[in-house]
C-alpha cells in the first residue's frame, strides 16, 4: 500500500492541503478545531511530513550539529550525553561528527553539516578566527566549546581549566607532597595547554622549590601507563602525580599498582575531568569534577538561545564553567 500523502489528509479532513501544510508547521492560519481535524487524519492515514519539504516551509531543520575532535572515551560519551538531552528538550535532533584532531576532516565535517542543522556546537584544536571564516557560515548559530579561539565573533563556553589545575597542585601540597609529576595532554590542545600551565602556576607558586616534572601524554589510557613506567624509573621517584585527564590518571594508577606500589602511601595519583569510571578504579580517584554533561546541557542552552531569539543574543557571549576539587583515596598525606 502506498504512503499517504499530503492530499490524502486534505481530502480526509475535508480541507485544502495548505491548511493540512500550515496545520502540521505550527498550526498557525488554522482553527484549533481545523487543526485537530487535520492532525486526526494525519494519524488515521500514518502520515509522515516530507522533510525536505518541510524544510522549504519552515526554513528549520530542527537539527543541530556537534563537531567534537574525538568520540572515543567517556568524556565525550558524557559530553554528547549532556547535549542530546538538552536538543531533545527543545525538540531538536543531534548530528554529531568528529574531526579526529585533524584540520581537513574537520573542515570536510563543516562543509558536510551546512543546510542540514539550524546551529552548531563546536569544540576543536583548529577553531581559529581563518578556520570558521573559511568553514563557517556567518550566519549560522555556533557556540564554540573549549577553543582557543580570542575576540568577541561568537558565543562561547569553556572550563576554568587552569583553576582547576591549581586546586589540584594546592591539595597535593597540602598533603606534603613536594615532587609533582604532570602528565601532559595533546600538543596543541587547549584543555591540556591551560592545565599544564595552571600546575606551573600553582608550583612556582607555593612551591618554588619543588621541581617541574613533565610527561608526555595524549589523554589516552595508554600514555597514561607509559608514563607510569616512566613515573617507576624517575630517581628519586616523584611522590605525587598529576594527569591532565582522567583516563591518563587511571592507566598511571594501572602502572603503578602493577609495580607494587601503594596508592597513596608510596605515591598519591589526581586526575582532571571526573569522567563516571573515576569512582570506581582501585583506589578511587581524586580528580577535578567539571560536570561533563552540564557542560554539553549548557553549550546546547546558549545555542537554543541564539535559535530562539537571534537578534537579542550577543555574538560575543562567553561563560565559563566552574572546576571543583573532588578528593578520593588516591590522595593522602604520606605516612610516618
Amino acid at each position: 500500500m502506498p504512503a499517504a500523502t499530503i492530499k490524502d489528509v486534505a481530502r480526509e479532513a475535508g480541507v485544502s492541503v495548505a491548511s493540512v501544510s500550515r496545520a502540521l508547521n505550527g498550526g498557525r492560519g488554522v482553527t484549533a478545531e481545523t487543526g485537530q481535524r487535520i492532525l486526526e487524519a494525519a494519524q488515521r492515514l500514518r502520515y509522515v511530513p516530507h522533510a525536505a519539504a518541510r524544510m522549504l516551509i519552515t526554513r528549520r531543520t530542527n537539527t543541530v550539529g556537534a563537531l567534537l575532535p574525538d568520540l572515543y572515551g567517556e568524556f565525550f560519551s558524557e559530553l554528547i550525553r549532556g547535549i542530546d538531552l538538552a536538543a531533545r528538550s527543545r525538540g531538536l535532533h543531534l548530528l554529531v561528527s568528529s574531526s579526529h584532531d585533524d584540520a581537513e576532516a574537520a573542515a570536510a565535517a563543516l562543509r558536510a553539516m551546512q543546510g542540514r542543522v539550524d546551529g552548531l556546537l563546536l569544540m576543536s584544536p583548529h577553531a581559529d578566527a581563518d578556520f570558521l571564516r573559511q568553514n563557517l557560515p556567518q550566519n549560522l548559530p555556533t557556540v564554540l566549546i573549549n577553543t582557543r579561539l580570542s575576540g568577541a565573533d561568537y558565543c562561547a563556553l569553556s572550563v576554568d581549566n587552569d583553576g582547576g589545575a591549581r586546586l589540584m597542585v594546592e591539595h597535593l601540597l597540602s598533603l606534603g607532597r613536594r615532587r609533582i609529576v604532570f602528565i601532559q595532554g595533546p600538543p596543541g590542545n587547549r584543555d591540556a595547554t591551560q592545565r599544564e600551565l595552571g600546575y606551573r602556576e600553582s608550583l612556582a607558586s607555593h612551591a618554588p622549590d619543588s621541581p617541574m616534572m613533565m610527561l608526555r601524554g595524549d589523554f589516552s589510557e595508554e600514555s597514561g601507563y607509559r608514563a607510569g613506567h616512566q613515573v617507576l624509573a624517575m630517581r628519586p621517584r616523584p611522590d605525587a602525580v598529576f594527569a591532565a585527564n582522567d583516563m591518563m590518571a587511571i592507566g598511571c594508577l594501572a602502572a603503578l599498582r602493577e609495580a607494587g606500589l601503594r596508592i597513596p602511601q608510596d605515591i598519591a595519583v589526581g586526575g582532571f575531568d571526573d569522567v563516571p569510571m573515576a569512582r570506581y578504579v582501585t583506589p578511587p580517584l581524586t580528580t577535578i569534577q567539571v560536570h561533563i554533561a552540564e557542560l554539553g546541557g549548557q553549550a546546547m542552552a546558549l545555542l537554543g538561545e541564539q535559535l530562539d531569539h537571534p537578534d537579542d543574543v550577543r555574538a560575543g557571549s562567553r561563560r565559563r564553567v566552574d572546576a571543583e576539587l573532588v578528593v578520593r583515596a588516591s590522595s593522602a598525606a604520606p605516612s610516618g
